[in-house]
């Protein structure tokens, strides 16, 4: 997808140095655009743990980075015990998305498994290299089968979709297309005509910030919404559809994301309104059945809720929110159960949520 009419991925190898990975600081946007330059595993650990980069996606491929990088910074001693310690040190930066086990795992297992090889640093190299392929192509195949939704509603409504989502799940929280996004751009380049509410999403305005910064810079129809307003649209026929994404689905089609998400589905079921969590295969966790109580779910720091950040024309500042003297409870997720969720869209197609229609598309996972 596009800035300024220049095509980005969100995460690459710095041009003219291997030893550098190179992610869009998504704390400056949209106000501000910058490189962060990873060096070292502990940089990996950082930008994912800080937020620079955000969505299940890129967090997994920026921790398999950080597992080359960690390579690169081994010296001497035990190299196998030293990658389990550098992959236990990613796992814990963020606990709820599951990519980010995923994807370091793959790692480790693939660098234990050419411990021998002369070649082992550009073997890995080329390994993380798969990984962000591998979602980019994720990306583009849950927008082919998340279009045919879209498209349906276009015929039978005859007039502008309107599609509400939550957070950021766009090519800024991936590495192109995005999850919940890329059926949107899809029917975008297609010409169906589609109008996007994007709620605000606090605390950290993920999508008042960066779901509607891409949309911009695409040029997809778009009105940001206080994150309340998504029931009142609902009941008064103004939304055909919710897209969300997800940072870990279960076996049975329990959806962890953004805070707030849970809401959504709520107001959807009880306005007969379809709600589709869109992710690749590499967010479904394969082990958990029961979202609701077993899903960890962060919590963050307080001040993302207790102070706001906006632009003061010159620069990003930092104002007080609340009270000095109040607390503050900064829940990172919620999860929806799969009862409430009409489909899940994924690079192998749309399903129901529940086990049975997900081992379908995924028998290799059947137990």
């Amino acid at each position: 997808m596009k800035i300024g009419a220049k095509h980005y991925h969100t995460i690459w190898l710095k041009e003219d140095d291997q030893q550098i990975v190179q992610v869009i600081d998504q704390r400056k946007l949209p106000f501000q655009f910058e490189i962060y330059d990873m060096k070292t595993v502990e940089d990996a650990y950082f930008v994912i743990r800080e937020m620079v980069v955000r969505g299940a996606p890129l967090i997994g491929v920026t921790a398999a980075y950080g597992m080359y990088l960690a390579l690169l910074g081994f010296s001497e001693g035990d190299l196998e015990h030293y990658l389990k310690s550098k992959a236990d040190y990613l796992k814990s930066s963020r606990p709820t998305a599951v990519n980010l086990a995923f994807a370091v795992d793959e790692m480790f297992d693939f660098i234990i498994n050419n411990l021998g090889s002369p070649e082992l640093i550009q073997l890995t190299l080329s390994k993380a290299h798969e990984l962000k392929q591998q979602e980019i192509e994720f990306g583009e195949k849950i927008g082919e089968a998340g279009l045919e939704i879209i498209e349906a509603i276009y015929q039978r409504k005859g007039e502008t979709v309107n599609i509400l989502t939550h957070c950021n799940a766009g090519w800024l929280a991936c590495i192109d297309w995005g999850t919940a996004t890329a059926p949107i751009y899809k029917a975008h380049l297609k010409g169906i005509p589609v109008h996007v509410w994007v709620d605000e999403t606090r605390p950290r305005n993920q999508g008042a910030r960066l779901t509607a910064y891409e949309l911009g810079e695409e040029g997809v129809p778009h009105t940001v919404i206080p994150d309340n307003t998504g029931g009142h649209l609902m009941q008064h026929g103004m939304v055909d559809m919710v897209i969300v994404g997800s940072d870990r689905t279960t076996v049975r089609g329990d959806v962890a994301n953004k805070i707030g998400t849970y809401l959504k589905a709520l107001a959807a079921k009880d306005n007969a309104v379809p709600f589709y969590a869109a992710l690749p295969s590499s967010t479904f966790d394969w082990e958990l059945e029961d979202g609701v109580s077993e899903i960890p779910i962060e919590q963050r720091n307080a001040e993302e809720v207790s102070r706001i950040e906006g632009w003061d024309g010159t620069q990003i500042q930092s104002v007080q929110l609340i009270p000095e003297k109040s607390t503050v409870a900064n829940f990172g997720f919620d999860v929806t159960p799969a009862r409430l969720v009409t489909g899940l869209i994924t690079e192998r197609g749309v399903c129901r949520a529940d086990k049975q229609s997900i081992l379908k598309l995924f028998p290799e996972k059947q137990k």
